[in-house]
């Protein structure tokens, strides 16, 4: 499919009202899929046909001082991603707290249960066993 004749004046126009901040057909977001919107053009015809349009249009984007709406997205994400990150580093810390504690218990109660095992062995156990109860069957 050939380009329109009219369609490096349409970026160019684009361009402008977007720049201006008074978008026609776009929500005037400073990137390359808004202009194409804006111009009523294929985004292809900015990245592969109008390169040069495409690089000047983010030069001036630069030269404004502000970040792209790209780059805004990007550095929230970039934010929320580091508070998760936080957040999952305490929580494993209070995992690997936890797991601490639980060793310290498996290991008291190891020890008390090979005590009793020990008194329960001896000629005259101070320890009387008690009677099991069948447990009920699983379904």
């Amino acid at each position: 499919m050939s380009p329109a004749p009219d369609e490096r004046d349409r970026i160019r126009a684009a361009m402008e009202r977007i720049l201006s901040g008074t978008p026609k057909r776009s929500n005037g977001a400073l990137t390359i899929t808004a202009l194409a919107i804006e111009a009523d053009v294929p985004r292809n015809a900015l990245t592969q046909r109008h390169i040069d349009l495409k690089k000047d249009f983010y030069a001036h984007v630069k030269s404004r001082g502000q970040p792209t709406d790209a780059e805004t997205r990007l550095r929230k994400k970039v934010a929320k991603l580091k508070e998760l990150r936080e957040e999952d580093r305490k929580e494993l810390a209070q995992y690997r707290e936890d797991v601490e504690a639980l060793v310290r218990v498996v290991n008291q109660l190891t020890l008390e249960n090979r005590q009793l095992r020990q008194q329960i062995e001896m000629p005259s156990p101070r320890i009387r066993l008690l009677p099991t109860q069948p447990h009920p069957p699983t379904q």
